[in-house]
């Protein structure tokens, strides 16, 4: 396909991805309520246990504001196989049969990979409100910037999601031959040590414990991918001795 062609086409993919984006993003606003509602939840928790908590929209447009960059959040959570699909339709036609399999498998744990991470950030967030909001003294309430509270709880999720895509990265770069699977295990304490700095920084409770219970299953995915990147080198070794063999 000419150059030309291929930015047309390149054209047309993002179009239907932004597309996607947008319905999504209306779906998103539908769903902001209760999302908010699931989101402030631990603020009646406050409230329950004897203390006071509330959110403080700063300006007059400021909870519309908010609204909109939420729904944008959510669109691109929602439409991400819409999009991602774009992506690899836009690809796959330059991929072979194999490749196309293996870039399909690629996007598909990917996704799920992405939305569990972002499950486990869900899970802890309530916990970490509760938490923290337990150290205010009895005399003071928590007044809380909206913006900076659902920042703290996207960010949060963001974070996790794209932790737990390490995995995928790991198998894509073996499967480039970039780095063998003996490599990834030569490096693993380097990886477990890497795994605990980011739940110690990018945990917001301030126990040992979530920590441990963050990093063990991105630890475990590390050392799954270092298995299936060796099953892969040694299907390789296999292969290039067979080739070897038949070339005498």
């Amino acid at each position: 396909m000419p150059l030309g062609d291929h930015l047309r086409e390149l054209r047309r993919r993002i179009m239907w991805a932004a597309l996607g984006i947008i319905v999504g993003a209306v779906a998103g606003w539908l769903l902001y309520n209760p999302l908010l509602g699931a989101m402030t939840a631990p603020l009646e928790v406050i409230t329950e246990r004897g203390g006071e908590a509330a959110l403080n929209f700063g300006t007059v447009g400021s909870a519309f504001d908010l609204k909109i960059q939420v729904s944008i959040f959510l669109g691109l959570f929602i439409a991400s196989p819409w999009w991602i699909g774009q992506l690899w339709m836009f690809v796959t036609p330059g991929l072979t049969r194999m490749e196309r399999v293996y870039s399909l498998s690629f996007i598909l744990s990917g996704a799920i990979l992405f939305v569990a991470g972002g499950a486990m950030a869900w899970w802890i967030l309530p916990h970490a409100v509760e938490m923290l909001t337990s150290f205010t003294p009895t005399m003071a309430l928590n007044l809380m910037d909206a913006r900076t509270y659902f920042s703290f709880f996207m960010r949060v999720i963001l974070a996790f999601g794209c932790a737990f895509l390490l995995p995928v990265i790991m198998v894509g770069l073996n499967f480039l031959g970039v780095v063998s699977g003996r490599t990834y295990l030569k490096a693993w304490r380097w990886a477990v040590l890497g795994a605990f700095l980011f739940a110690a920084f990018a945990n917001p409770l301030p126990d040992a414990w979530s920590m441990i219970a963050m990093a063990t299953p991105i630890c475990a995915l590390y050392f799954g991918a270092v298995g299936i990147s060796f099953l892969r080198d040694r299907r390789v070794a296999k292969r290039r001795a067979a080739d070897a063999a038949s070339d005498l």
